[in-house]
């Protein structure tokens, strides 16, 4: 169990009870995201209650703290799963427990998928919490296609084979666990949801999330280039109907249509999506030329194919354009505009605990993370220990 908490309530320790109680085999690491020297008294109680700390000695984020834990679990316990959840209460033992057991039932079926305990938003919900939930699922939704029930949970099971891949999302603070769910199309990772229930305690008076500027913070890129290009598409579908219309050529009217809409997006993905206005024109040309290259060939043989078995042109062009616009977008983030100024969404490395030695007491169950009170000098960050 990995908890990140940044000036937590007096209810986190009584929440690493009710876990211990729950399952006394699971074992619980939270990370102490610099609330400073007054909080001190609620991580020592928290250690008191079984729990481990990690501290970071300033404030880095919820996904700073969140890798701080990976980074740990994956130097000391590579083959251990992780179940993630929020310091305020809001996710209840039993939750916790279905969302450890969908993972344990993933593992025994041999798929290894992201895990999300789904609200379903009935009940006593703040407005605030109600309006903005709404509002980041349907950005989300707007922006990648893909329906997900709740955005912003952070209930969430991690099985022991996407470490690496949860290192190496970018982000520190709450765009984290965004990022986190717009990369499952992009590399190809399954996720499934478990229902669990909605708890909001003093109307939610203790998060530090705000749901919709926080969404649109990651999404609005991703907006962007959405709106760029569909734009593109929309010069380009003109052009193509036009020319194939003139000449009854597909294969020509294809090409001349593609340089065209390409030529426009890349100033407008250069200037205003990717902001990379700054670097070498030439390479950027040269990269997005090659994409575009390769996209077009796939466009060719996608609407041939589609267009040989009988689908109409409009149609065919609908179908091969959504299927290549995700992976246009992460060529072109990753690869063609790269950004490294301190704006730059780009990978941090994420530094690693050594591993543990012989002499090191070790071993965790599937889904532990530390044993309480267990040195751990190797650790990136300072640790308090339970006495």
């Amino acid at each position: 169990m990995l908890i990140p908490a940044y000036e937590p309530g007096p209810r986190l320790p009584g929440l690493v009870r009710d876990l211990r109680a729950a399952d006394p085999d699971l074992e619980v690491l939270v990370v102490d995201d610099g609330s400073g020297p007054s909080f001190e008294p609620v991580f020592a109680a928290v250690g008191d209650a079984g729990a481990r700390v990690l501290t970071h000695p300033d404030n880095r984020g919820k996904g700073a703290a969140l890798k701080t834990g990976f980074a740990h679990i994956a130097a000391h316990d590579p083959d251990a799963d992780v179940v993630t959840a929020d310091a305020d209460g809001q996710h209840t033992p039993t939750d916790v427990c279905r969302v450890a057991e969908a993972l344990r039932t993933d593992a025994a079926d041999g798929r290894s998928a992201l895990v999300l305990g789904v609200r379903g938003f009935d009940g006593a919900v703040p407005l605030r919490s109600r309006v903005g939930n709404a509002a980041a699922r349907g950005l989300f939704r707007l922006a990648t296609g893909r329906r997900v029930s709740d955005t912003q949970t952070g209930l969430r099971g991690i099985p022991a084979d996407r470490l690496d891949w949860v290192l190496g999302i970018p982000g520190e603070g709450f765009e984290y666990e965004q990022r986190m769910l717009l990369r499952l199309g992009p590399d190809a990772v399954a996720a499934h949801e478990v229902p669990i229930d909605t708890v909001y305690l003093d109307r939610n008076s203790s998060s530090h999330f705000r749901p919709v500027r926080d969404s649109l913070r990651v999404l609005l890129p991703v907006l962007l280039f959405a709106s760029s290009s569909l734009a593109a598409f929309v010069v380009d579908t003109v052009a193509l109907l036009m020319l194939q219309a003139l000449t009854g050529w597909l294969v020509p009217s294809i090409i001349a249509a593609r340089v065209l809409s390409a030529t426009a997006n890349f100033v407008v993905n250069r200037r205003v999506v990717f902001r990379a206005g700054e670097g070498p024109m030439l390479g950027q040309a040269v990269r997005y030329g090659v994409l575009a290259l390769a996209l077009l060939a796939s466009n060719i043989a996608w609407m041939s194919f589609l267009t040989d078995n009988g689908l109409a042109l409009l149609p065919a062009k609908v179908v091969t354009e959504g299927v290549l616009f995700v992976l246009s977008y992460g060529v072109q983030r990753s690869l063609v505009f790269p950004r490294t100024d301190a704006g730059s969404p780009a990978r941090t490395p994420i530094p690693r605990p050594s591993p543990p030695t012989p002499d090191t007491p070790g071993g965790f169950d599937r889904l532990s993370l530390l044993r309480p009170g267990t040195p751990d000098p190797s650790s990136p960050t300072p640790a308090r220990s339970t006495p």
